[in-house]
């Protein structure tokens, strides 16, 4: 159960990691993506974070769970005569819980010993072997060996493909039927042959699992199921020089059609046509800088290949796969704050409407900007990033750097930023409560360009979402995951600025086509080509 403060916390990180169950909950370590879209749900219904529902009393009080359990331990730890005596509770599976909770360590322990470790498959054949052997019997054999009774039957079933003989033999030494051999030569000849074959099937199975031990390095006695089509087919050539192919094919799990396709596959070797899909996507997801997930690789890499060779979206994360290319993910928290409390009077929220939405849409360019600071620490210090990005096409239109978060970076910004105003452009620049957007020379830069002052709530940082996701995408990209270690705070802003002109005019987003924020522009007409 999570408190009103935990649900609070986990939406205000949901939106400002642009709506990402994912990064929310690697950024806190809690809830569920089904829980966390319930939450969300719910605010956005009730415009709230409201309290969560009671619990439940429990059906059973731990009065009630405690006689249960002591009745159960001084009886012989017998499940069904507590639960038929107590009447409580429906299930020997939750007594065996309450036994476990109110008493570790003193319940019934129903599987192998945890002390014994797996048998040898050497040692399964003897085992196999000395029943039929009439050495003793299967339950002498088990105790000997340290399994369960059963164990023999279970071994002989897989060794030999048969089910060791029905109920109503059950109990009688497997070679039984060779004590009175019959007189009729023909016969003999017969059972000779049946034991020759049975021996090769006992043969056959550890020559098996021994060609999967070395093909996946698994356990003794490994199953060659799980294997893929490809490590079968490579398995099934290891014993062929002693066995069959149609010996061979039962026991390793696969069709003939199936090894014949995969050996055949094998030879050829990738084509040209996936050995080209290959580099093309290395090549794509290079040019993101290790940012861009399956969909932005799939996008740049079929547009660089042209319309005559693309490329399948899943043959691209197969590939990706392979080659070990992902998107880099959040790993830190946000903790810089510029509000420093009310020392001006702070203007109306223009983007959020009377039923509770924020409207952070535009229609155009500079009819809607957005601003924030946000905080980045390495080894050699602080950096600070002002930005004002545009809610048009989400393109940053200025932006300052700076170890000081002070009102010297935040008005440099605004000003580069007014740089892009046409005439008659008069956009809402919006912004959370920090002291950089009440100083006198904030104000007078937006009265003197004819720009209309919005601010967030106070304490409400989703109604600065769209800023916040940009912040936790940068910091995905280009933050995280670095090793910063001997980079000086030069360096460090340097290379955020590059990021940012790539951000700006080369990195292609989905809602924009998979375009750039500038070529979008370009394509529509509003700049220059």
């Amino acid at each position: 159960m999570f408190s009103t403060e935990q649900r609070r916390i986990a939406i205000e990180a949901f939106i400002r990691f642009d709506h990402s169950h994912a990064g929310a909950i690697a950024e806190l370590g809690y809830p569920t993506r089904h829980s966390l879209r319930a939450w969300y749900k719910d605010y956005l219904e009730h415009g709230e974070v409201r309290p969560p529902k009671r619990r439940r009393e429990p059906k059973f009080t731990l009065e009630m769970r405690r006689a249960a359990v002591d009745y159960c331990l001084a009886h012989g730890k017998s499940l069904a005569g507590t639960m038929r005596r107590m009447g409580c509770p429906a299930s020997g599976e939750c007594l065996c819980g309450w036994i476990d909770e109110l008493a570790p360590g003193q319940g019934k322990y129903g599987g192998p010993s945890p002390k014994a470790g797996p048998v040898p498959l050497a040692e399964r054949m003897q085992a196999v072997a000395e029943p039929g052997s009439r050495s003793g019997t299967a339950a002498e054999v088990a105790e000997k060996y340290g399994a369960p009774r059963a164990a023999p039957y279970v071994w002989r079933r897989e060794m030999m493909g048969d089910d060791g003989g029905g109920p109503e033999t059950r109990g009688e030494p497997v070679g039984k039927e060779f004590d009175d051999p019959p007189d009729d030569i023909e016969v003999l000849q017969d059972m000779l042959r049946e034991a020759k074959m049975q021996l090769r099937k006992v043969q056959l199975g550890p020559d098996v699992r021994q060609a999967t031990l070395e093909m996946v390095k698994k356990d003794q006695g490994a199953d060659p199921e799980p294997l893929a089509s490809e490590e079968k087919a490579a398995m099934v050539e290891a014993p062929r020089a002693e066995h069959r192919l149609c010996e061979i094919l039962p026991v390793a799990g696969t069709a003939k059609s199936s090894y014949e396709y995969a050996r055949n596959a094998q030879a050829k070797g990738e084509t040209e046509g996936r050995a080209a899909a290959r580099k093309a996507v290395i090549e794509a997801s290079g040019a993101g800088g290790g940012t861009y997930g399956y969909r932005r690789v799939y996008a740049q890499a079929s547009a660089d290949a042209g319309d005559g060779a693309a490329i399948g979206e899943w043959t691209v994360r197969d590939i990706m796969r392979d080659e070990g290319l992902v998107a880099r993910a959040a790993r830190k928290k946000r903790r810089y704050s510029s509000y420093e409390g009310e020392i001006s009077e702070a203007p109306e929220n223009l983007l959020h409407d009377e039923r509770g939405r924020h409207r952070f849409h535009a229609d155009k360019p500079n009819e809607l900007w957005i601003t924030d600071v946000t905080e980045s620490r390495i080894p050699a210090g602080k950096a600070y990033l002002s930005p004002i990005v545009d809610c048009f096409d989400g393109m940053p239109l200025s932006w300052s750097i700076s170890t000081s978060p002070d009102a010297g970076m935040a008005n440099s910004s605004l000003l580069g930023a007014c740089r892009w105003l046409g005439e008659g452009d008069h956009p809402k620049i919006h912004s959370d409560r920090g002291c950089h957007y009440r100083w006198p020379g904030w104000i007078g830069i937006c009265d003197e360009n004819g720009l209309v002052r919005s601010m967030s709530r106070k304490g409400c940082s989703p109604d600065d979402a769209r800023c916040e996701g940009f912040f936790g995408r940068l910091k995905i990209e280009f933050f995280h995951g670095c090793d910063w270690a001997g980079v000086t705070l030069g360096e460090f802003m340097d290379m955020l600025d590059a990021y940012l002109r790539w951000y700006r005019d080369v990195r292609i987003k989905g809602d924009l086509d998979y375009r750039s924020p500038m070529q979008y522009r370009r394509d529509l007409g509003l700049l220059a080509a």
